[in-house]
């Protein structure tokens, strides 16, 4: 099963992008962000003629997340629990049927959480001690599950082409990069650094300064594997070529595969 997560910066913008890129990769899942559209404005015919389920948690301009999948959905969960007073749709949870089994998977749009310190770092914070707790409430239902998407942490130096510009920024402070560590904790697998301690591996590279150009990126988006999950785990990739395109997200999509055989 090949599960992937993809920042696209508009989902509208970037429909033909996306589109191109699910023929080609044929993932069976995807976890999207930043989809910035109602549900009700949600490309949903384009996506299903390729094949592909649609559950959306949309919201109009920011934030929205979404999971397509080629088989049905056993059951879709809008929220991450902790906060009944949190609108900001930033999370999507879905039971996926696997070829043995099931296999759960969550979208993450994690917040920035820049300026600091000021109130959306304190959301920020906030956040991920949600996302800590449910991540717990999980593990005790000892099943495969993934939780994809971007977290806008750069979890190491090696994480980013230039990590002393990150120094101030909420996406590399220490409290920010602890709390992901405390992910990690609780007995999840990063599917990347599973593989490899290799250097210069981004998902992201911002618009301005000629970043693409001169690759100055950061890994920022990543897949968190339970340790059913991490067992099926067998391969990662980035496709950076995305970033080249014309008009692209300014992340590009990550994927792992897990065997259910």
């Amino acid at each position: 099963m090949r599960i992937a997560t993809w920042n696209v910066n508009s989902l509208r913008q970037r429909i033909e992008h996306l589109a191109f890129w699910l023929r080609e990769v044929s993932p069976d899942v995807v976890c999207l962000q930043e989809t910035k559209c109602l549900d009700e404005a949600f490309p949903r015919a384009e996506i299903e003629e390729l094949g592909y389920n649609v559950a959306i948690h949309g919201q109009k301009t920011f934030n929205g997340v979404a999971i397509l999948s080629k088989r049905p959905f056993d059951e879709v969960n809008l929220r991450l629990p902790g906060d009944e007073a949190d609108e900001q749709a930033r999370y999507i949870e879905a039971v996926i049927p696997a070829e043995r089994g099931v296999v759960r998977v969550a979208s993450i749009y994690l917040p920035n959480g820049n300026p600091t310190p000021g109130d959306k770092y304190t959301y920020k914070l906030a956040w991920m001690d949600r996302l800590a707790a449910h991540a717990r409430a999980l593990l005790q239902l000892e099943e495969p599950f993934v939780l994809a998407g971007d977290y806008n942490v750069i979890p190491d130096a090696r994480d980013a082409r230039h990590p002393e510009a990150w120094l101030d920024d909420a996406l590399f402070l220490p409290q920010t990069r602890q709390r992901f560590r405390t992910l990690l904790n609780l007995g999840l697998t990063e599917a990347v650094r599973a593989t490899t301690d290799a250097g210069g591996l981004y998902s992201f590279w911002d618009y301005q300064a000629g970043a693409w150009q001169k690759n100055n990126g950061i890994r920022i988006d990543h897949l968190l594997l339970s340790p059913q999950a991490a067992d099926r785990f067998t391969g990662y990739a980035i496709d950076k070529d995305m970033r080249a395109r014309e008009k692209p997200s300014d992340h590009v999509p990550v994927r792992i595969d897990l065997s259910f055989a």
